[in-house]
């Protein structure tokens, strides 16, 4: 449960003198993500140079956070991998230390991986969330939004992050939660149909969360949030806490905590 991060901030490399009112960026043209290397955009061409300092800023920024923190390692939530191609893995942007680093929910990560997996979701390869329980977290959002929170107001990293070019602004992650507004819950969907579509959730209620740490072979560190698939060795657990009739032979299951 999130109960002491009182510092949060929204790190960004957008100016937030051209937000209106309601908070919204007011330039159309500016990049927002690394496929648009080779383009022209606000008449100049957005160059691989360009993007790889950027990002190095965004990287950087993540580890003089961890280090105003006193911080060596952090946890991995919440991750989902792309399928890539073999033409994206000639990429330039495609680095040999991906293939090497272990990205796994759970999975406690050090500096140097935190380094290469921050690449990976800027590049749009992965999407991932590091957490350490009621200290710290980095969330990455849509558009090379940014958002980090910590129990330590981090000046230094603060003053590294605008002398590196980007923006820090006090907000709420909106990935953001509290054990108190988590919603957990079975869903499911037809075996037979390619499009996944969920044709069935109940909500879970009043079960504690280390015996969802215990079922789903968590740590007890880990909030319980995102989606994991259910197998049928977790059947005897969930279909007592369920009206409906679990049927492995007729649908997936999925067991998801959400805010």
């Amino acid at each position: 449960m999130v109960t002491s991060i009182n510092y949060q901030w929204r790190i960004t490399k957008y100016n937030p003198d051209f937000r209106d009112d309601d908070g919204y960026y007011t330039i159309v043209e500016e990049w927002t993500c690394p496929s648009q290397i080779g383009q022209t955009i606000n008449g100049h061409e957005f160059t691989l140079n360009e993007y790889l300092r950027v990002e190095a800023s965004y990287v950087d920024t993540v580890i003089q956070f961890l280090v105003a923190s006193n911080l060596s390692s952090l946890r991995i939530l919440q991750c989902s991998t792309v399928k890539i191609s073999p033409e994206e893995r000639q990429s330039i942007l495609y680095e040999p230390a991906f293939d090497e680093v272990q990205v796994a929910v759970d999975r406690i990560v050090t500096i140097q991986e935190i380094r290469i997996i921050c690449q990976m979701v800027l590049r749009n390869l992965l999407f991932c969330q590091f957490y350490l329980k009621d200290q710290f977290f980095v969330h990455f959002g849509w558009d090379s939004y940014m958002y980090v929170g910590s129990c330590n107001n981090s000046l230094s990293a603060i003053a590294f992050a605008e002398n590196n070019g980007l923006f820090v602004e006090p907000f709420q992650s909106p990935y953001y939660y509290t054990e108190e507004k988590t919603t957990r819950l079975v869903e499911w969907n037809e075996i037979t149909d390619d499009s996944k579509l969920i044709v069935g959730s109940e909500e879970l209620i009043e079960v504690p969360i280390e015996e969802y740490q215990r079922v789903l072979k968590l740590s007890n560190e880990h909030p319980v949030i995102g989606q994991f698939n259910l197998s049928i060795e977790h059947k005897e657990f969930f279909q007592k806490l369920l009206k409906h009739e679990m049927d492995f032979t007729k649908y997936e299951y999925f067991f998801t905590g959400e805010h």
